[in-house]
């Protein structure tokens, strides 16, 4: 119920590039460099063929090598809008391969299956089963036979599968009972063809023309194809010259010839060029020593690899000066380690609220699901004569600013912000505001950079262990205004999909699905049967 679909935007790409992304990152982590060769030269592709104005549809084949590398599914994640019953639905957690076809009987080592997909002798295959009760069978294929007859290969169509002896003894599957093919070895020997070799095999193309005369500096102009960039997509073919200071005099017994700067200006191994071309314009029989031919060939190849950089996008601008920071802020002063600790406790219901502030406690903060429920918070503390700040979303998203608009007219004594857009509301708006442990404050730069952005203390981020935390109150002589998270319950993890529309709402979003969030309480029952709380 938590395992999406693996986002695949390859036939996206257009409107990516379209939006302004510049760069694509392809999730590797724990995968096998097999996935990583395969998913980045389809990506590639695709790039290439939108950048030249087409668009790249994957052929089914091409998906399947895809899916065959990592697939629990392919969808196109968010892009193309809310959907949480699209995003997870809830069959699988796990890598599953290709959808073969389904098994019809079992004949002793031999299943009698009826394909959709091809299948070859080798391929890794498996049964759908209950996987966390290790009730999923597989293997590699043995053998294969169909209309009597043995054969490497089947493209589709009723078959036999051979599978290693004893595998299937005792077992029996539902007829339908579906079945994936899981690996292939002729693939994974394709694709370590493209990262086993020392070259690189994607090369760009230069076309070179080179002009040497008797008594002037040598020259060369190079091109390569554009690289679109944001300020010009449709940019024209890169070139560069390269002058050497070299001025060549008649050549005694050899001079320079098409064939030598063909010759020298092809060996660019280990860049990701190809010579492709070279025109030579030679007047005067010059004599041009190899090595003044190896520094221009160097000197190519970084203003190639410079020009074709592309620009980056301009970065938003600093967050404002922050309109009210205390002289505190500004002019920081060493603590008095003999000062007792200030406690604030964080609290996420109004009963909590109640029981905080009875047990005396004078700094509160609020972090409630339904920030209606702020009013009435405010409204406690204040009878109490304690003091309260408003915890931020951790996460902001466009269109949200509305959100802090509602927390700012409760006019709290402060917030306690979790991300840089919320932080940047308060400098704008004179809000008071702390920095909470998602602001990653690990080291003494970023603590003195949300200082100076305003913050009246920071929480340390939660990888310091003690003696890292210990160095960086050191450090910062800012004991007072470093604030440490004493206890809390983690959450596991936060994420956008919402098992409460996709399971308990006919919707697909927050604009039809109701709210079931309001009416029920969830716990998710994992493999070994601990009950984890779900919020909205």
């Amino acid at each position: 119920l938590l395992s999406p679909q693996d986002l695949a935007a390859h036939d996206l790409v257009p409107q990516l590039l379209t939006a302004g992304v510049r760069s694509l990152k392809i999730e590797g982590r724990l995968k096998t460099p097999e996935y990583v060769a395969n998913t980045c030269q389809h990506y590639r592709a695709a790039i290439d063929e939108a950048l030249a104005g087409r668009a790249r549809v994957l052929s089914d084949s091409q998906r399947d090598e895809l899916e065959l590398s990592f697939s629990r599914g392919f969808s196109p994640g968010w892009l193309s809008g809310c959907d949480h019953k699209m995003l997870v639905p809830g069959r699988s957690s796990a890598k599953r391969g290709i959808l073969l076809g389904t098994v019809e009987a079992v004949r002793g080592d031999a299943l009698l299956v009826n394909l959709h997909s091809p299948l070859a002798t080798g391929d890794g295959i498996v049964i759908s089963g209950d996987r966390f009760a290790d009730k999923e069978v597989g293997g590699r294929v043995y053998e294969l036979f169909q209309d009597g007859q043995k054969v490497p290969r089947v493209d589709r169509g009723r078959a036999f599968i051979g599978l290693q002896r004893g595998v299937l003894i005792g077992k029996q599957f539902p007829e339908g009972t579906t079945l994936f093919k899981t690996d292939d070895p002729q693939l994974t020997k394709r694709l370590r063809r493209t990262f086993e070799s020392a070259d690189p095999q994607r090369r760009v193309p230069v076309d070179v023309d080179f002009f040497a005369t008797v008594g002037q500096p040598l020259r060369l102009v190079a091109r390569v194809p554009a690289v679109s960039k944001p300020d010009h997509p449709t940019a024209l073919p890169i070139a560069v010259e390269v002058l050497s200071q070299f001025v060549p005099e008649v050549a005694r017994r050899h001079p320079i010839s098409s064939e030598t700067l063909a010759e020298q200006f092809g060996r660019l191994g280990g860049s990701v060029y190809r010579l492709r071309t070279l025109h030579a314009q030679i007047e005067g029989e010059p004599m041009v020593p190899h090595s003044v031919l190896g520094e221009m060939r160097r000197t190519l190849i970084e203003q190639l690899d410079a020009a074709r950089t592309t620009s980056p996008l301009p970065c938003a601008q600093a967050p404002v000066a922050a309109r009210m920071v205390s002289q505190a802020v500004m002019s920081p002063q060493v603590s008095d380690s003999t000062m007792p600790p200030t406690l604030r406790v964080l609290c996420r219901t109004l009963a909590q609220l109640d029981t905080a502030l009875e047990a005396g406690v004078s700094n509160v903060i609020t972090d409630f699901h339904d920030i209606r429920e702020y009013r009435l918070a405010i409204d406690r503390a204040r009878t109490a004569g304690a003091n309260i700040e408003l915890a931020t979303l951790r996460i902001h998203k466009p269109g949200e600013d509305g959100l802090f608009s509602a927390l700012e007219k409760r006019q709290a004594d402060g917030w306690l912000v979790r991300n840089l857009a919320a932080m940047q509301y308060c400098q704008q708006h004179g809000i008071p505001f702390a920095c909470d442990f998602s602001l990653n404050v690990t080291n003494p730069l970023t603590a003195e950079q949300l200082w100076n952005w305003g913050a009246t203390r920071v929480t340390a981020a939660y990888d310091l262990n003690r003696d890292q935390l210990i160095e960086l109150v050191r450090g910062l002589g800012w004991g007072d205004r470093i604030e440490v998270v004493v206890h809390q319950h983690m959450p596991m993890f936060h994420m956008e999909h919402c098992v409460f529309c996709s399971v308990l709402s006919p919707g697909k979003n927050k604009t039809d699905c109701g709210r079931p969030c309001d009416r029920h309480d969830v716990k998710l029952v994992d493999r070994v049967g601990a009950a984890h709380v779900l919020h909205a």
